[in-house]
């Protein structure tokens, strides 16, 4: 990628038309709760509880019910492996786009990740097919799964379904058939996507082409500008892959430089860069995982690299963080205690009366989404 001729963009336009789209200097409204996740391309979701909290930083006034109930209840939601093959949440009508744009790299790494311990893709597809089969009727448990499956193809096959990364469940969901279901007590539960999921396309209707040009432009809009690196970094796909994509949606890009980095951005979007700017202080605590710490491959625009490896931990770990104006000012806990949420606050750095205050009004309203009453303990 070459510099000349890219348009010149300030980071601080940036990081303003980042955090318009992923609602973080504003909330949205709690009608738009399923738009918002449309908006950023889905919520990992690993931990469930920090997939609730990513969705209370940007809607306003919402509480988990209002996540669960979009999930289990409306639909409208869907739970599922995708992105670098970890759990997300996305919009229920978007999962053939995510399935078609990633099946192919997705789907052959787990392969690959199954054939060094024994299990070749005869045996694998089997058990896809037999998972679907034992689906038919409604969700299962992971346990009562294993036994369906187990009964029809043998008991070694029960360690596959139960497997705590998600063994080949996880490859039926990269294909398209599987989904998560609503948890019965502390059980997770299976469903087929053609019968829990409201009415979806069927995956094969969409080009694989066309599904990864689709997910680029849902990814420019909440994440650009971005490379094909952050593109690959971000799905999961080699980069010669989302350089393929990227060729084909030249037209509708515009080449930029961010204070002297490079990066494509969706034409469309590139007046509302250009005049995006931060009124009043924007201030978040964002949980693990959140989605805008995941957005691109270098994140020095995000943390200090005296900081860095505090919010970007071990084995792929997040911490939660302080959000000012787009970048870590610090990481948080939080712990309950009876019926009081202690929340500690370490910054990284002086703080601002005005983003103190902002961090207060936030750990309030953490207090309103899990009913609780929050104290904040800063230190120092």
């Amino acid at each position: 990628m070459s510099n000349a001729g890219a348009v010149a963009l300030s980071l601080d336009q940036v990081i303003a038309f980042r955090l318009q789209r992923h609602h973080l200097a504003e909330r949205a409204p709690a009608k738009e709760l399923v738009a918002v996740v449309r908006d950023v391309c889905g919520i990992q979701a690993q931990l469930g509880s920090a997939a609730r909290m990513a969705l209370w930083a940007r809607v306003q006034g919402i509480a988990p019910d209002d996540v669960d109930r979009a999930l289990w209840e409306e639909r409208a939601l869907a739970k599922t492996w995708c992105m670098r093959g970890t759990v997300h949440l996305i919009p229920a009508a978007d999962v053939p786009v995510y399935v078609a744009a990633l099946r192919q790299s997705t789907v052959a790494e787990e392969m690959r990740w199954m054939a060094r311990y024994g299990l070749g893709s005869d045996k694998v597809q089997n058990m896809v097919a037999c998972i679907a089969e034992c689906l038919a009727s409604g969700p299962l448990t992971r346990r009562d799964l294993a036994d369906c499956v187990a009964s029809s193809l043998g008991p070694e096959a029960r360690k596959w379904i139960e497997h705590a990364w998600g063994g080949v469940v996880k490859q039926a969901s990269l294909q398209g058939l599987v989904c998560f279901g609503p948890d019965r007590g502390q059980e997770t539960t299976f469903a087929r996507q053609d019968r829990w999921l409201p009415g979806p396309p069927r995956q094969e209707d969409m080009a694989t082409g066309d599904a990864g040009t689709l997910l680029m432009r849902g990814y420019l809009h909440g994440y650009g500008p971005a490379t094909w690196q952050d593109f690959a970094s971000w799905t999961g796909m080699p980069v010669k892959d989302t350089a393929s994509i990227g060729r084909r949606l030249t037209d509708d890009l515009v080449e930029v430089s961010v204070e002297g980095r490079p990066g494509f951005l969706l034409r469309e979007d590139l007046t509302a860069v250009q005049t995006a700017a931060l009124g009043e202080p924007a201030v978040r605590l964002l949980p693990s995982f959140d989605p805008y710490l995941l957005g691109h491959g270098d994140r020095s625009h995000l943390v200090s690299d005296a900081h860095y490896k505090r919010v970007f931990r071990k084995a792929g770990w997040l911490s939660p963080v302080v959000l000012v104006n787009g970048r870590v000012a610090g990481v948080w806990s939080h712990e309950r205690k009876g019926r009081k949420l202690m929340i500690t606050v370490e910054p990284f750095g002086g703080l601002s009366s005005a983003a103190c205050d902002r961090i207060g009004a936030e750990a309030e309203d953490i207090g309103r989404f899990l009913g609780l009453s929050a104290l904040v303990k800063m230190t120092a």
